[in-house]
């Protein structure tokens, strides 16, 4: 009997083994957070509504869209990326919130484009973005502190940061507008600061300088902002604030018949944007900026004109502008980047992917992209730019004259890159 009972209890063991052997074969191979068979979750915290919203309101739509268009044709290896948006307001205390929901309530894989160096740098030390594991690609922020590999080892950055662009900038004075006066107003935040920081250390001192506090910018504030620059006697103003602190500035400015020559920081240049927030059109001419990217009427380039067909078809009705244009880039971006993880997903694999493959990405933007194992820069330079009499804008003197440089004490160098061409029908293959 007691062989017997052992011969069952051996036999009962061997399919309990057997069974779990065959229920571990059904299950996905891949169990990471935010991946099954079908699909990969993404997550995005942005302005979707309050002050900041005009034209950061459209990133995440053009992400998805481009992400539609991907899923069509196959998606990412058989899965379909879904892309969840949360509005943060523009504020850190809701960036953090609602970070959290996409961790932990919605379980998304990774964070693309999460937008804003206040939010981002409260969310990633209160949600503990590295300590999980989470990586966070392509933040839509230029903070140079970002770019700290120890600090942030999970976070990529897309854009150059704001002391590369002030280092252009800084250049672009010294060689064209030597010996006037100069005005600056900048958030006053690490994003600003960032700047302010590079144009010090380029040797730049501004005549008029004009913090303001974010999410304060209104018609109201803009005067005393403009009465500032004109009272200094400010002859080439630069900014550095997002679009909707752009506009009242530029309104009230020219109410008050006040128009020095406006260097418009990238963050806050969309002049479709500018236009639709009431700014007229005349303000607009003249004004120059520090470009990474094509302008988005630009057809004759093979990434807006084969953006502007997946935003007709997946995007309807949204007006194609500079913000739809980086949505729909971020969005080719993080494709390449899924691809390059290869097919078993995993976060790890997503950032060794970065370390190691991310400096060859294809993008709309024409400077290089920094990543490394032991950098995760994103973009590197800027060229000049200046809008016309319907405010499109163009390269300064016809033609893209690259500047690209580092956060820090680098020279400010011309450059002959030449970007990726674009994925055939924009469906990267990374091959």
């Amino acid at each position: 009997m007691i062989r017997k009972t052992r011969r069952k209890r051996t036999w009962f063991a061997a399919a309990v083994i057997a069974s779990g052997s065959l229920f571990a074969t059904a299950l996905p191979a891949n169990a990471e957070t935010g991946v099954s068979a079908t699909q990969i979750k993404l997550g995005i915290t942005l302005p979707l509504t309050g002050a900041a919203s005009p034209g950061y309101n459209k990133i995440g739509n053009a992400m998805n869209a481009y992400f539609k268009y991907v899923n069509d044709n196959g998606g990412v290896y058989g899965r379909k990326v879904t892309l969840i948006q949360k509005d943060d307001m523009y504020t850190p205390q809701l960036a953090i919130a609602k970070t959290n929901e996409l961790i932990l309530k919605d379980k998304v894989f990774a964070l693309v484009g999460p937008l804003g160096t206040a939010n981002f740098t409260a969310t990633h030390k209160s949600v503990n973005l590295a300590k999980r594991g989470v990586p966070s690609l392509f933040l839509n922020t230029g903070f140079s502190g970002f770019a700290n590999k120890k600090n942030y080892p999970t976070s990529f950055m897309i854009l150059p940061s704001y002391a590369m662009e002030a280092k252009v900038v800084a250049q672009f004075l010294k060689e064209s507008h030597a010996g006037k006066k100069l005005g600056l107003v900048y958030q006053n935040d690490e994003f600003g600061i960032d700047a302010l920081g590079a144009f010090t250390a380029a040797g730049v001192k501004f005549d008029v300088s004009v913090p303001y506090t974010s999410g304060s910018q209104s018609a109201a504030t803009a005067q005393t902002w403009v009465s500032q620059l004109a009272a200094g006697g400010a002859q080439v103003v630069v900014f550095f604030g997002v679009t909707s602190a752009t506009a009242p500035l530029l309104a009230v400015a020219a109410g008050a018949k006040y128009a020095p020559q406006w260097i418009l920081g990238s963050v806050g240049a969309d002049p479709l944007t500018l236009q639709a927030l009431g700014v007229p059109v005349a303000v607009l001419n003249g004004a120059q900026t520090p470009a990474g990217n094509p302008s988005p009427n630009d057809t004759s380039d093979e990434y807006v004109k084969q953006f502007q067909e997946i935003n007709t078809k997946y995007n309807t009705g949204v007006a194609f502008d500079d913000y739809v244009l980086q949505g729909m880039n971020l969005g080719l971006m993080t494709v390449q980047a899924l691809r390059a993880a290869g097919q078993n997903l995993t976060r790890r694999g997503l950032i060794r992917a970065m370390e190691t493959k991310g400096s060859t990405f294809a993008s709309v933007a024409y400077s290089p992209l920094g990543y490394s194992k032991t950098s995760n820069v994103g973009h590197t330079g800027y060229f000049m730019a200046v809008m016309g009499p319907t405010g499109d804008r163009k390269p300064l003197g016809g033609s893209v004259t690259l500047y690209t440089t580092d956060s820090g004490s680098g020279p400010v160098v011309k450059s002959t890159f030449k970007r990726p061409a674009m994925p055939a029908k924009g469906l990267p293959t990374n091959s």
